[in-house]
């Protein structure tokens, strides 16, 4: 198993994202990455309140230039929730195809685009078919009637992350897809909360970031539901009931997958979730590797990775999912969360 990466534009005195990719070249299959200003599934890549990073445009194509000679697949992420008005318009055409044909001639072409949108999944078919069209994780397409439905217009998908310790329920995806010529791909390291009841909210929210940040909004409320839900520590289990996988797990995952993503675009410490999953092992607080990570809301206290059960993934891959009848995390919570000293919290 290889990974996909998602691309940073280092700020001023910070690695650059092509020294982070070199130092790990051989375990990385695949970079994704937004276009310039344009709404994805996290915040604009070179825009911020109307102030636009002028270079932003040149480093970017320096950089995917680098990681083309060095055979690793590009993945242009046209993965907004939302396209508003433009939706299935012809401008939106227009602007996804000029973006394909810029980038082939200015660094050699992408090998793969990551949407939410059938539409825009539609055009990339119609005018660039040598490109694998992929299947957002945001679609949450996790049963093979969701892939067939949409099987004209995507060649992968990456699978509904609610599904990611369901190691039984997996092999089945992966017969079907491997019967169908399709590919599948695993999001590992996502702290978001699983079945998030406010995720289309808070998808739609980045989508239109650009437009909320602008407006007068309310005052003293937390719009995402997992920021509020974990400010009660009586919460906390959920993070341990969520869709990760631990670096040292992913073994099991061999064969299902040929390429793990991970979530790494706005995540502070990008060198150290990729040493923890090329390595298959991490030290320290599990936290650190999740995107949300929420080590704020726990601290000074962490998530101790080295405490985890020698059963944790055994009875999680192959629980009812049921966690309101189970009292098995929790157990497992007072066992790992510790002070930084290593003291039980």
């Amino acid at each position: 198993m290889r990974f996909a990466v998602g691309y940073q534009l280092a700020e001023e005195g910070e690695e650059p994202f092509i020294a982070l990719v070199q130092d790990y070249a051989e375990q990385i299959a695949e970079v994704y990455f937004p276009w310039m200003g344009m709404a994805s599934g996290r915040s604009p890549l070179s825009v911020r309140r109307g102030y636009a990073d002028w270079t932003a445009q040149e480093r970017l194509e320096e950089e995917l230039r680098a990681l083309h000679a060095r055979g690793i697949h590009l993945d242009l992420l046209f993965n907004a929730n939302c396209y508003g008005g433009r939706a299935i318009s012809q401008h939106l055409r227009n602007e996804v195809v000029s973006i394909l044909d810029h980038l082939g001639e200015a660094v050699g072409g992408v090998q793969i685009v990551t949407t939410t949108s059938p539409a825009v999944a539609r055009m990339v078919k119609e005018s660039f078919p040598e490109i694998q069209v992929r299947a957002s994780v945001n679609m949450r397409i996790g049963t093979i009637k969701g892939m067939e439905y949409v099987a004209d217009l995507f060649d992968a998908y990456h699978v509904q992350r609610e599904h990611n310790r369901d190691l039984a329920y997996l092999r089945e995806l992966r017969e079907w897809a491997g019967r169908e010529g399709k590919a599948l791909v695993m999001l590992a390291n996502s702290g978001c909360l699983s079945h998030c009841s406010g995720q289309s909210f808070h998808d739609n929210l980045v989508a239109h970031e650009a437009e909320v940040a602008e407006m007068r909004n309310l005052e003293d409320w937390v719009p995402h539901v997992c920021w509020r839900y974990l400010r009660d520590p009586a919460h906390w289990v959920a993070i341990l009931q969520n869709t990760w996988v631990r670096p040292e797990d992913l073994a099991h995952y061999e064969g299902l997958f040929p390429v793990a993503k991970l979530a790494t675009r706005m995540h502070q410490r990008p060198r150290a979730v990729l040493e923890a999953y090329t390595t298959r092992r991490h030290r320290g607080n599990l936290l650190d590797l999740l995107e949300p990570g929420f080590a704020p809301l726990l601290a000074p206290q962490v998530l101790d990775n080295a405490r985890f059960p020698a059963d944790w993934f055994l009875r999680t891959s192959q629980c009812d999912r049921r966690c309101h009848l189970c009292s098995y995390c929790a157990g497992v919570l007072g066992q790992v969360l510790v002070r930084p000293e290593g003291e039980l919290a």
